[in-house]
């Protein structure tokens, strides 16, 4: 149990460290921001509550962090494809 527990808890660290990083770089450029780490965390922090949400058979997390997984994956395609355009447009 002291396993699943600390998979739980560092899942949740790295949620909290994603809102964390989203509002130190808020706060630096004096207007909302997302950066790339925010969702890599998302991403991260999502993946680990869901394996100790299928470890505990948690129907609840699974099915909440299965969902957020998906946003959190499309979000990072959707900037990776900003950023690949940004270059085509640049060069």
């Amino acid at each position: 149990l002291v396993w699943q527990f600390s998979i739980g808890l560092v899942g949740q660290i790295a949620f909290f460290g994603r809102f964390a990083v989203q509002w130190i770089v808020s706060e630096k450029k004096k207007k909302s921001v997302f950066p790339m780490a925010f969702w890599y965390l998302s991403l991260f922090g999502g993946a680990v509550v869901l394996t100790y949400g299928c470890l505990v058979r948690d129907p609840i997390i699974i099915l909440g962090q299965s969902f957020g997984m998906l946003v959190y994956f499309r979000n990072i395609t959707f900037r990776k494809r900003e950023a690949a355009s940004e270059m085509d447009g640049a060069a």
